[in-house]
C-alpha cells in the first residue's frame, strides 16, 4: 500500500489502519461480545501481510486485554507496523470505565501500556476524550496535555495526538506543545467534523485517522437483520447505537444495498466503499478499521487503493439526502 504522511510527524501511514477496539471481546462497558484471540492475532497477522502498516488500540479495550493481544501478535513479526494507543479512559476492580486525564493518571497508563504492549515507546499517544469529570476537582486539558508533551521529551512516546476534540479543545492544547494527529469519528452516518474539524486540520497541518468509517460493521456488507438481533448481550452495539435500532436499521441496511450496486461496478464490497468514500477528503490522512478474523480483513484491505469517481462520489450524495 502506498503511505502518506500523518501531520508533519515522520510517521508516513497506509490509508488504512487495523483497529483493534473489537479485538477486546466482551466482559466489559463498550465490548463486542466473545472473541477468540487466536483469531484476533490471525486478523492482526493477515492485516499486515496485506500491506497494513499500523495498529490503533486502546488501554481500554477490554480493559487491557486488546493491547495485550497486539503484543502478542507482534511477537517475532519483521516488518513490525506502528502502534497507536490512547490514555485517559480508566477502569476500577468494578470493571466500570470513568474518564481521568489527571497527570498522576496518565502517568501511571502510559506504564501500564508500555508493559502490556512490550514496547519501550509507543509510536502514537493519544488522549481518549477531552470530557471533564461530571463532579469532583475537574483536572484540565493544558495538565493533561503538558503531560503527555513530558512523556515525549523523556522518549516514552513518539508522538502524541487526541481523539474526539473540538477545534475549541484544539485551540487550548496546541498553545502548549503541536498536535500530531486528531482521531475523531466519521462514516456516510456520521459527517459533523465535516463543517469545522475537518478545515481546521488541514489549515493547521494535523493529521487525521477517522474512526467507525463502516459503522462498527453496519457497513461492511456483511451485517444482517438476523445477525443484529443475534447480538449477544455484551456487544455494545446492541443497546448503545441507536444506527442498529429502528428505524434507522432498516433505512441503513438500504443504503448498504446502495453501496453493493457501486462496488459491483470494481469487484469492491460495500464496506470497501464506504472506506473509499471516508478517504476522498482531502483532510483525512487515514481510516481505522477493525476485524476480528482474517477474512474481515481481506474483505476491506481493497479500499486503500479504492477510488470512487465523482459521479460515484455525487450518486453516493443524491443517496443520503434521500
Amino acid at each position: 500500500m502506498r503511505t502518506r504522511q500523518l501531520g508533519t510527524t515522520d510517521l508516513h501511514i497506509t490509508p488504512i489502519g487495523f483497529g483493534a477496539w473489537a479485538i477486546g471481546g466482551g466482559g466489559w462497558e463498550f465490548g463486542w461480545g466473545p472473541q477468540d484471540d487466536r483469531e484476533s492475532v490471525a486478523a492482526i497477522r493477515r492485516a499486515i501481510d496485506l500491506g497494513v502498516n499500523w495498529i490503533d488500540t486502546a488501554a481500554v479495550y477490554g480493559l487491557g486485554r486488546s493491547e495485550e493481544v497486539v503484543a502478542r501478535a507482534l511477537e517475532g513479526v519483521s516488518r513490525r507496523p506502528y502502534v497507536f494507543t490512547k490514555c485517559s479512559l480508566v477502569w476500577g476492580p468494578d470493571r466500570r470505565v470513568s474518564h481521568d486525564i489527571s497527570p498522576a493518571s496518565i502517568r501511571r497508563e502510559i506504564e501500564d501500556s508500555l508493559r502490556r504492549l512490550r514496547v519501550e515507546v509507543i509510536d502514537l499517544y493519544q488522549m481518549h476524550w477531552p470530557a471533564l469529570p461530571p463532579d469532583g476537582p475537574a483536572p484540565l486539558i493544558e495538565d493533561a496535555w503538558r503531560t503527555l508533551a513530558d512523556l515525549r521529551t523523556a522518549g516514552k512516546v513518539r508522538w502524541i495526538g487526541v481523539s474526539n476534540f473540538t477545534p475549541a479543545h484544539l485551540e487550548r492544547v496546541r498553545a502548549i506543545a503541536p498536535v500530531a494527529s486528531l482521531q475523531p469519528v466519521y462514516s456516510m452516518l456520521r459527517r459533523g467534523i465535516e463543517a469545522e474539524v475537518l478545515p481546521y486540520c488541514q489549515r493547521h497541518d494535523i493529521g487525521v485517522i477517522v474512526y467507525s468509517p463502516m459503522v462498527s460493521g453496519l457497513l461492511s456488507g456483511s451485517m444482517t437483520r438476523e445477525r443484529v438481533a443475534a447480538f449477544p448481550d455484551d456487544d455494545w452495539r446492541k443497546t448503545m447505537n441507536h444506527e442498529f435500532q429502528e428505524p434507522n436499521l432498516t433505512r441503513n441496511l438500504a443504503l448498504v444495498e446502495h453501496l453493493r450496486a457501486i462496488g459491483a461496478r470494481h469487484g469492491r464490497s460495500p464496506g470497501e466503499v464506504a472506506i473509499a468514500w471516508t478517504l476522498r477528503h482531502p483532510a483525512v490522512t487515514g481510516a481505522i478499521v477493525g476485524a476480528r478474523r482474517p477474512e474481515q480483513v481481506e474483505a476491506w484491505a481493497g479500499a486503500a487503493d479504492f477510488r470512487l469517481s465523482e459521479a460515484e462520489i455525487a450518486e453516493i450524495e443524491a443517496r443520503l439526502k434521500a
